[in-house]
């Protein structure tokens, strides 16, 4: 398959897009294989006084810590323990658990929802504090996903990625949303709803909207979509194809591919759709940009070689230094995506009839592959840049997968009766 075929069944797509609020029938259904290389035994008690309440805070904490490969729970039983509660630390350790979990959520008078916790070491027998969180009822999943951070932060070190948000699209029947949920596929919302594919969703570094492409025009355009309010802006509806929408990390800018001067070529465009320029200069097929996190190179894919290959340029553009290629592993390789701390790039590649997730070390230029599947696409880091959401095919089905960088954790995302593909995992929240 070419390049522009395979590129092209990404950015040739018409769809028909109808702006829909309202809950998704269709949730990701979860399921975790492998463990990291140690796991970090922790008990969480059930929270005094969720039973009255529309969320069980700890089974939700439970189930994030389990699914992240990093912790192993430990039975706390079933009887409610608060922040307030006098512990045994030392009876808790002797059960194997080297942390614990006690918290409390109340009712507040104005209808809202207090969640209280407190983390302890039971090792060292202290306390490592914890925080008091306020939510409406739709908003307790994410505040346990807060608390369930709290503890990945304080007890590995790292900051968690819980609270963030997914995107994707789901193919049910006839029919084709863009749905964003959070990290665990719950609490879905569809944004989109279209009968007419939904290509290339991108966040923006400060999560409220994403960028895609819409052919409701009967050609391929990039909107921007205010996910809160639903307004959306056309920001390219150049001559040809208008495609891979991609952000700036200061959200001022889009880098995106066009073909308004016959070959696809890489043009920066201001997040109000005005300021188009140039960047890329070939006469090949330049696309799927990414910006550098720190804003100072745009990588992308590029035929120029011959063969799909990824490279990177100045984010000013080739007039501000000669594009230089990055990946030497293969003879196919796409989609590049760079990891939040800029060290390393994840990226699709043909190897053995199939397509793999690989990820390089940018400093070592060492490859690995990161899957045993063959239909991967679409990779996209954690905010926290430890594990990499892409799609894939299992059983011949679309589904969606998240591997951790170390390759030793792997999460298959999928929906009953769907197919569920072109995945973005969402920044950090402010």
């Amino acid at each position: 398959m070419s390049l522009m075929t395979k590129l092209g069944l990404r950015t040739l797509v018409a769809s028909c897009l109808i702006t829909v609020g309202g809950a998704a029938n269709a949730q990701l259904n979860v399921l975790v294989t492998g463990v990291g290389a140690t796991q970090f035994p922790i008990a969480t008690a059930n929270f005094a006084g969720e039973a009255n309440s529309p969320q069980q805070v700890a089974a939700i904490v439970r189930a994030d810590l389990a699914r992240s490969g990093k912790f192993t729970n430990i039975d706390a039983g079933s009887a409610p323990i608060s922040e307030n509660d006098s512990v045994d630390l030392g009876s808790w350790k002797a059960k194997g658990a080297n942390a614990f979990v006690a918290g409390s959520v109340n009712k507040l008078a104005n209808g809202q929802y207090e969640v209280r916790f407190k983390l302890y070491d039971t090792v060292k027998g202290e306390s490592l504090g914890g925080l008091v969180l306020q939510s409406p009822p739709s908003g307790l999943r994410m505040t346990a996903h807060k608390v369930s951070d709290y503890i990945y932060q304080k007890l590995l070190g790292d900051r968690g990625v819980f609270a963030t948000r997914l995107s994707y699209v789901i193919k049910t029947g006839n029919r084709f949303q863009l749905q964003i949920s959070d990290s665990d596929g719950q609490d879905a919302h569809i944004a989109l709803s279209s009968p007419e594919p939904i290509i290339s969703p991108a966040w923006s570094p400060d999560g409220t909207k994403v960028a895609y492409v819409s052919f409701e025009k009967k050609k391929p355009i990039v909107y921007v979509h205010d996910l809160p309010t639903g307004r959306r802006v056309m920001i390219s509806d150049q001559k040809g194809n208008n495609s891979a929408p991609a952000w700036s990390p200061d959200g001022r800018t889009l880098a995106v591919a066009l073909s308004r001067t016959g070959n696809t070529q890489i043009f920066a465009v201001n997040s109000d759709g005005s300021g188009l320029r140039r960047l890329t200069q070939g006469t090949t097929i330049d696309t799927e940009p990414t910006y550098s996190p720190d804003g100072r190179w745009i990588y992308f894919t590029s035929d120029r070689g011959g063969q799909p290959q990824i490279y990177k340029m100045p984010a000013q553009g080739e007039s501000a230094g000669s594009a230089q290629r990055v990946t030497f592993t293969g003879n196919y390789n796409t989609s590049p995506k760079i990891s939040p701390d800029g060290k390393e790039l994840a990226y699709i590649s043909r190897t053995g009839g199939g397509f793999k997730l690989y990820i390089q070390d940018l400093q070592s230029g060492v490859a690995t592959a990161l899957t045993d599947t063959t239909h991967d696409e679409s990779p996209s880091f954690a905010a926290n840049g430890q594990y990499i959401l892409y799609a894939t095919q299992v059983n011949g089905r679309g589904v969606l997968a998240a591997v951790s960088t170390d390759g030793r954790t792997r999460q298959i995302l999928s929906v009953q009766g769907g197919i569920v593909r072109e995945p973005s995992w969402g920044p950090f929240m402010q």
